[in-house]
């Protein structure tokens, strides 16, 4: 399945119009389903490990193609990529999940959170102050580096107010994501074992994902 999204992607990346769009719309369609039943076995894996995604629908987790261009200065109708964001709530959740994104070069994985609202920033940096060793020993685990070195996104260049600018690792504190990611080749999604590997390292982000959302549920009941 991989290797032919990877086929039609390039040829979008080349094509990025609406009269090749409707030309080929019917490949897309098939391959937006095939997607759709490996993201659903995707589900039903990280289940095993992951309680919190049972009964995911994999519909509710894909990201559509089709690029809202109003406000954008890039007028390309169509993402290049497939991607879906497995979490309680589906591709919209503010929760930390799972992300799978298959681009023709630039194939990645990724979990943790993404562009959290302001006040649920403030409070995910004050727990991750309050228990930083063990913020630290989750991102520094050896299996977990090995596939996601470093957390990701924007970075203040001041400590945030309220923090002192001298403790241990405060710099995780001036990040405005608590994500990760590992950008994967081509090649991983296209040996017949990706569904096991991917799962593999999914797995990895489960005590990331679960220390974030302790504090999301924290936010979420105070409201």
């Amino acid at each position: 399945m991989v290797p032919e999204m990877l086929s039609f992607l390039k040829e979008l990346q080349k094509n990025n119009n609406r009269a090749w769009f409707q030309e080929n719309k019917g490949r897309y369609d098939v391959l937006r389903q095939l997607f759709a039943d490996d993201v659903q076995s995707l589900i039903n894996r990280i289940a095993l490990f992951d309680p919190e995604v049972a009964g995911l629908e994999a519909k509710d987790c894909l990201f559509r193609i089709y690029r809202d261009i109003r406000f954008s200065p890039n007028k390309l109708p169509y993402k290049n990529h497939f991607a879906a964001y497995i979490a309680r709530g589906g591709r919209s959740s503010e929760r930390g999940g799972y992300y799978i994104h298959i681009e023709p070069g630039n194939c990645m994985m990724s979990g943790g959170i993404w562009c959290p609202q302001p006040k649920l920033l403030k409070l995910l940096r004050q727990d991750i102050y309050d228990h930083m060793d063990e913020f630290v020993a989750i991102l520094e685990d050896p299996s977990f580096k090995a596939s996601f070195p470093a957390l990701e996104g924007d970075v203040l260049k001041r400590m945030p107010a309220g923090f002192p600018s001298d403790i241990p690792f405060g710099d995780i504190l001036k990040h405005k994501d608590f994500c990760v990611a590992s950008v994967k080749p081509d090649s991983f999604f296209t040996e017949s074992t990706w569904l096991e590997a991917s799962v593999s390292e999914f797995q990895k982000l489960l005590p990331l994902n679960r220390f974030l959302n302790y504090t999301i549920d924290e936010y979420y009941g105070k409201l």
